[in-house]
């Protein structure tokens, strides 16, 4: 017990700061109470990184088809070939390249159905099989909450948020004390000893990696605690959670709401017996407003909403993120809005991508294969700080039976 205790704290060292030496204990004591969860969650995190990926894989023979000599059916011919078959078109997915599949949705029996769709050949392909997506479900699971419900959200969101207190100690006692000993904080001693290597690896990988680390933890907070999801919209100039409950509770609350929503029925009821636009049609005229290829979305009117829905992912940008821009049409085909991404304020644009910012989606398999890669050295943080602390563990325990051998003696 002696030995444990004397792992967990040292004295000052001569010349040593205050602030490094407090970074010192927290850092080591944090490590340790939280180094397997942040494990769990490093290691989901790595394997949820592909999910889209394998899914296509494992759905190949569906997601991935050939063009050979064939002229793609368009939307309305692809509309008209399922309504013969029973089959109401409610939505369209175009991808951006030639040799991957249509995903239609349709209404078929009262029942709402969406599946792969030969485009050239005008067969329907068949649903995904969700093998891989029951398996990455579970990953997602334990991943936010331990597969322990709120408790575990609870859990996890306190040991990510030491995470991040880790990572900032981590970097303060990375700190160098002159700058000619930086070159020896950036390099790895691969001939050293076991011990030295770790501990070389341990500093230098978490010096690399601190930045992204820290940026996907922080976006992990934000879905579970409400107080870090409010600092930051805030921070980007948008308004408080209080301050929205505060304006949704004075005299006219829903206005703008209320207004998009009576503009809506008078749609319906307007043209209730109008004729609706093809969606041929309906694809042009976003093309003119949005001029550019991108995987396209397209909704089609329904009870909920009267108006065509057609959202662009833009990756027209110098990082290649993938950014939607939506705009939509009445039944006739009378343009309605236009929301741009570009155009929305900076909160909002966080508030829309935080979810692939988390996850590495954003810019699409470059930044996921980054995302692995970066996850895949948090995941050994926690282990090559074990490491550090083991050894200095068995060293203390070694020295002591050392003592109490001689003494005997």
């Amino acid at each position: 017990m002696k030995s444990l205790f004397k792992s967990l704290y040292r004295k000052r060292r001569k010349n040593e700061s205050f602030i490094k030496y407090l970074m010192w204990i927290i850092h080591l004591w944090l490590g340790l109470l939280s180094s397997s969860i942040v494990f769990v969650m490093c290691l989901t995190g790595c394997l949820y990184a592909f999910k889209n990926q394998i899914t296509d894989l494992y759905n190949k023979d569906l997601v991935y088809i050939t063009a050979g000599s064939y002229v793609a059916h368009t939307p309305d011919q692809i509309q008209a070939g399922l309504l013969k078959n029973g089959k109401e078109l409610t939505g369209l997915l175009i991808p951006d390249r030639k040799n991957r599949s249509y995903v239609v949705s349709y209404r078929e029996n009262q029942l709402d159905k969406s599946s792969y769709y030969n485009q050239y050949t005008g067969k329907i392909l068949g649903q995904a099989d969700t093998g891989a997506n029951r398996f990455f479900e579970v990953v997602l699971d334990i991943h936010r909450n331990l597969m322990m419900g709120n408790a575990g959200r609870q859990i996890v969101g306190a040991s990510v948020l030491v995470f991040c207190l880790l990572l900032i100690s981590g970097l303060i006692l990375w700190l160098p004390k002159k700058l000619k000993f930086l070159k020896q904080g950036l390099a790895v001693k691969l001939k050293a000893k076991f011990q030295r290597v770790n501990y070389d690896l341990h500093n230098t990988l978490g010096f690399y990696t601190f930045l992204m680390l820290f940026f996907i933890a922080v976006t992990g907070l934000y879905v579970t605690y409400p107080w870090v999801k409010n600092g930051l919209i805030v921070s980007l100039g948008g308004s408080s959670i209080d301050r929205i409950a505060e304006e949704k509770s004075g005299d006219d609350p829903f206005g703008g709401l209320l207004k998009d929503m009576l503009q809506k029925q008078d749609e319906k009821k307007n043209l209730k017996n109008t004729a609706s636009a093809s969606i041929d049609k309906i694809l042009e005229l976003s093309n003119k407003q949005l001029p550019y290829t991108a995987v396209t979305s397209i909704e089609l009117p329904n009870k909920e909403n009267p108006r065509y829905v057609v959202i662009k992912t833009n990756t027209q940008n110098f990082l290649g993120m993938m950014l939607p821009d939506e705009i939509t049409f009445d039944k006739t085909g009378v343009f309605k809005t236009k929301e741009l991404f570009s155009a929305k304020p900076l909160n909002k644009q966080f508030t829309a991508l935080v979810k692939p910012l988390h996850t590495g989606e954003i810019m699409g398999l470059p930044s996921i294969i980054l995302y692995f890669i970066v996850s895949l050295i948090g995941c050994s943080l926690p282990v090559t700080g074990f490491l550090i602390w083991w050894h200095r563990f068995k060293k203390g325990n070694g020295k002591m039976e050392a003592g109490s051998s001689s003494k005997s003696k």
